[in-house]
């Protein structure tokens, strides 16, 4: 298979951090299926020491004991060969896992122990917590993000259509020309499982039937802007602006659709503002639609909403690592559908079809931010294969 052949960027920085001489735990965190497993795997493919990994998932009725058992059989292993490397997969299945972890660390620490540790987890929401209380300073995050354009082109030879129809989600990428088999993919093997077996494990969900539709209504209104308000008058579950606000959140730190604030000369009002919606993978998009592949791409409406959010999801999977803020802009009827922010550098994003060709909004932002940098995609501005293909930092 096409994948096997090829390295993803993530698997290549897990692996020069792993060789680093510090001493720090490796974590990599990341949305569900998007080949965190297949990634380590990679990395360590030439790892000069011997390797166990660990799924710690079934393990049985005492997951801590079983934890510390692998961890002692590791540090004989690691001790007899002057170095090895302990992979747990999974790790928030281990409840109370931080604590231990943090005083099997520190006694390696002290006594020398050559044994490298990478922990993987599919929730960043169960991880958080234990990796800023119990091991604060001793561990480095690695996020395993969406797939880009070019990554699926690579390894599954999608086109431009492929990725704005069917996403980015490696393990559906076999699936896209069986639509029935390739949406109860999308829908049973990483909407149900993020939602039910992360984001509802977190104590503050009191509303689980609210949290889905707002994960339902952010994929229908993806790339639009919506307020918390209209978003309450179009959910059933009763709730208000506060707890939206933050189920929204959630469904962000999962890696399934977010909420982009708007841009600000002053950031503190950014959190004031309405929210506009984004999937974080077109594919959740797609799959969540009421129409066929052959509507959507028949339909110029249904397609330019697609493609407006194919390249929001393509921002955001390049933009975390750098360390760049999308967000987007309006004031009054004239809007940017995409703001990337760094520091003070600037870029705006408008994405056009070629029979929308207003641009008001992209010229008043220039007269407003004379230092952006401005970006037209379409047919009459650069082309969506182009765009799909620059980086967030080269378009600042």
């Amino acid at each position: 298979m096409k994948q096997k052949q090829y390295k993803r960027v993530i698997a290549s920085k897990i692996g020069d951090r792993i060789r680093e001489p510090r001493r720090l735990i490796q974590v990599v965190v990341g949305p569900r299926q998007v080949g965190k497993t297949f990634a380590i795997r990679q990395a360590l493919s030439d790892y000069p020491h011997s390797v166990k990994y660990l799924l710690c998932d079934g393990v049985g009725i005492n997951p801590l004991q079983w934890l510390e058992a692998r961890w002692n059989e590791a540090r004989l292993v690691a001790k007899a060969k002057r170095g090895h490397l302990l992979v747990f997969d999974e790790i928030q299945k281990v409840g109370g896992w931080s604590d231990l972890v943090k005083r099997l660390w520190d006694e390696d620490t002290f006594d020398g122990v050559p044994l490298k540790v990478v922990l993987l987890g599919s929730s960043r929401l169960l991880l958080q917590k234990g990796l800023n209380e119990s091991l604060a300073g001793r561990f480095e995050l690695l996020t395993a993000g969406h797939w880009t354009y070019p990554e699926m082109r690579q390894a599954f030879g999608f086109s431009v259509e492929d990725y704005v129809l069917y996403g980015s989600y490696p393990g559906a990428a076999v699936l896209r020309r069986e639509e029935r088999r390739w949406r109860t993919y999308i829908l049973d093997s990483i909407v149900e499982p993020s939602i039910s077996n992360d984001i509802l494990q977190m104590e503050q969900i009191a509303k689980p039937t609210l949290l889905r539709q707002v994960f339902m209504l952010s994929c229908a209104y993806s790339a639009r802007i919506l307020s918390y308000q209209k978003m309450l008058g179009q959910l059933q579950d009763a709730g208000n602006a506060t707890t939206v606000a933050h189920y929204l959140r959630l469904l962000g730190e999962a890696g399934l659709v977010c909420g982009l604030e708007k841009h600000f000369a002053e950031p503190v009002r950014e959190k004031a503002s309405s929210p506009k919606l984004a999937v974080c993978n077109n594919a959740l998009l797609t799959a969540m639609l009421p129409y066929s592949i052959k509507e959507l791409k028949s339909r110029a409406d249904l397609w330019g909403h697609l493609v407006e959010s194919a390249v929001g999801t393509h921002l955001l999977a390049m933009a975390h690592d750098d360390g760049i803020d999308v967000r987007y802009w309006n004031a009054g009827s004239r809007e940017v559908d995409y703001v990337l922010r760094k520091g003070e550098r600037l870029a705006a994003i408008e994405v056009k079809s070629a029979a929308v060709t207003d641009v008001s909004g992209m010229r008043e932002f220039k007269r407003k931010y004379p230092e952006a940098k401005t970006y037209l995609v379409g047919e009459k501005g650069m082309g969506l294969e182009v765009f799909l293909q620059t980086t967030a930092a080269d378009l600042l």
